[in-house]
């Protein structure tokens, strides 16, 4: 099951690459987000092609990294709690949910630490929406800023959750301005960053997301089916 789904979910991405307008037209990384999901499916997704995943909390990105016994690349895509990052830096290519300059400090030492040059996105909390993490956008060219002034921090680009919409063209709006916001980063005279990533849309909106610029998607649903609790 999990290999014919990894298959359509690759198509559908095809065929919305191919609906974009007015964007540099590039292919899109799919993360495969196993949270909840085992290392079996893990495995079956991976060697199906899955070339990145996703986890969400360090702590089973851990247990699993240490018996997944596969090539792959690893992104967090969760929340990162700072007394978590010690573990984070470790195991992570790249660490798309940094929201301040606090975590990015963290990080960053971290990383010098290991002598590793630690890749990340910075999540950006467009609506200001409580139960989520990101950065505000008042907030974010101070943030932006500051990273690039960290040694071992490689900036780039952004990540975006939007809200949960039942019907998902309803934010189209939202990814549209982050694909702005998006192209206005670039410009910025960042002096280390390589802003190229730009990573918003889940399962039951990353064909939408794609459309309006997205370069990263994180699906998980969509491949493994539920999670499993």
């Amino acid at each position: 099951m999990i290999v014919e789904n990894l298959k359509t979910v690759q198509n559908n991405i095809k065929e919305s690459i191919q609906k974009r307008h007015n964007i540099i037209s590039q292919d899109v990384l799919l993360v495969a987000v196993t949270k909840n999901h085992d290392v079996e499916a893990m495995r079956e997704a991976i060697d199906a092609g899955a070339a990145v995943i996703g986890e969400n909390r360090v702590q089973e990105a851990s247990q699993k990294y240490a018996v997944l016994d596969r090539n792959v690349t690893w992104h967090l895509i969760g929340h990162l709690q700072t007394n978590k990052v010690k573990h984070a830096v470790k195991i992570f290519d790249m660490i798309e949910s940094v929201d301040s300059i606090k975590l990015a400090e963290a990080i960053n030492k971290e990383a010098a630490k290991l002598g590793k040059v630690q890749k990340i996105l910075v999540q950006v909390n467009l609506v200001k929406e409580a139960s989520k993490t990101g950065v505000y956008l008042e907030d974010l060219p101070e943030l932006l800023t500051a990273i690039d002034g960290m040694d071992n921090l490689k900036l780039m680009g952004l990540m975006f959750i939007a809200p949960i919409a039942e019907n998902p063209e309803d934010v189209r709006p939202m990814f549209n301005q982050m694909y702005n916001l998006f192209t206005k980063v670039q410009k910025m005279p960042l002096a280390h960053a390589d802003i190229k990533y730009l990573s918003m849309g889940m399962t039951h909106d990353y064909q939408i997301a794609i459309e309006e610029g997205a370069n990263i998607v994180r699906v998980g649903t969509a491949i493994f089916g539920p999670r499993q609790y």
